[in-house]
Parts: C-alpha cells; structure tokens; sequence
C-alpha cells in the first residue's frame, strides 16, 4: 500500500475557492447599520440546497477531542445536495481536508489539500465538494453548522486507497 504525506498550508479565500468559501471579515466591505453601530459583512458565503421539502438549518457540533498534528486520515465525504458551513465559535484553530473530484462518483485521491484556519475564519464546502469531517485542535469545541436538512442520503462516503497522513 502507497503512503501519501499532506502538507498543511494557510486557509485564504484564493487557495480554497475550488472547495468552496472562506467565511471571514479580514479584507471585506462592510455596510454600516443600525445607526452607525454595527458593520454588516453581507452574504460572505451562500447556501446551497437541493430536493424537495429541505431547508437550510443551523446547528452545533461540539468536538469533544483535539487532534494531533500529525494525523491519517482513512475516509472523504460529500453531501451531494446541500452546501456545508463550519464557524468557530470560540476562535479555535482547525483543519479543513478536501479533494478535487477524479469523476462524479469519487475522490481524486492525488489532489488532497489540506487548509488551517486561523480561527477567526469559517469555510463553506460547496455542494458536492470531497471533504473530511471536522477536524479541530482543541478539546471541547464548538462550531455553528449551516447546512440542508431534510430526507434522502445527502451524504457520500469514499474509503481512501492510500494512507495518507495530515501535517506540517
């Protein structure tokens, strides 16, 4: 079995706009509201969803364990019908795994990127985007989840053939 090494890089809207959006306010345009009070960064990224009676929902992953730098990783998945959106709340770094497709039904395993936030930046997986799960650096964390409730299989599971392990 082949052994393929990650390398870690920063997490900018340019190197992750193949997978999706960087959600953050460093660099944005803002509309000042609320009588001057608050700056509003409009629409940093958009859901996407598909399939009938399905919505848009929010939700809290709590991560109940860190992990360690370096890490394999054995599986990608994909929500075919709905985009999927990850904010730190407590500013806490973590890693985003992805993949570009090899054709529309798997992974291609040679284009595995992965990304580190800062933690003060949220990603948005487009729909159908290869992915790990969320992976974090710190124990007991949270994050908002913004993505497609509702019936069918909305997600794909892709073993990987090669062992690949995640670091710097």
């Amino acid at each position: 079995m082949h052994e393929k090494n990650i390398v870690i890089q920063p997490l900018t809207q340019d190197s992750f706009a193949a997978f999706g959006d960087v959600i953050e306010k460093s660099g944005k345009d803002f509309i000042p509201i609320n009588q001057g009070l608050t700056e509003r960064y409009h629409a940093l990224s958009l859901a996407q969803i598909s399939g009938d009676h399905v919505a848009v929902g929010m939700s809290i992953f709590h991560n109940l364990f860190a992990t360690q730098i370096p890490f394999q990783i054995e599986m990608l998945e994909r929500h075919p019908y709905g985009s999927q959106s990850f904010i730190p709340l407590q500013k806490q770094k973590f890693i985003v795994v992805v993949a570009l497709p090899f054709d529309q039904t798997i992974p291609d395993e040679q284009q595995i990127q992965a990304f580190i936030s800062n933690g003060q930046q949220g990603i948005t997986y487009h729909q159908g985007v290869w992915h790990h799960p969320l992976i974090t650096l710190e124990a007991n964390s949270d994050f908002l989840v913004v993505d497609r409730i509702g019936g069918g299989s909305n997600c794909d599971i892709y073993p990987l053939v090669e062992l690949c392990y995640v670091g710097e």
